[in-house]
């Protein structure tokens, strides 16, 4: 699998971002798609994830914030990130769960 994660970038605190994963070499729409960051020093950490059905999870500290979702005739997959705080930031990756690797990631600043 090929993942390509975009739209990272700089904003403000209280702005928003969208994050799109682009995946090629699967079927994407039997897989769960799942988002990670990972902030210097410290192990990747979920933030969320979209089953093959539209199930969503969250990680408690971007529910209400963040919003997973997916096109499956693009094989793309999207975080909605609203509210953001300083402690967002991180460089985020994509994960499509049963395959291995992670995509270069996509940097996320969040200036206070």
């Amino acid at each position: 699998v090929q993942l390509q994660a975009s739209g990272g970038g700089l904003v403000q605190a209280g702005g928003s971002l969208r994050l799109s994963c682009a995946a090629s070499r699967i079927i994407f729409s039997t897989k769960t798609v799942a988002w990670y960051r990972r902030t210097p020093g410290k192990q990747r950490e979920f933030v969320a994830s979209i089953t093959s059905t539209g199930s969503a999870d969250y990680a408690d500290s971007v529910k209400g914030r963040f919003a997973i979702s997916r096109d499956n005739a693009k094989n793309t997959g999207y975080l909605q990130m609203n509210s953001l705080k300083p402690e967002d930031a991180a460089v985020y990756y994509c994960k499509i769960y049963g395959t291995n690797g992670w995509g270069q990631g996509t940097q996320v600043t969040v200036s206070s």
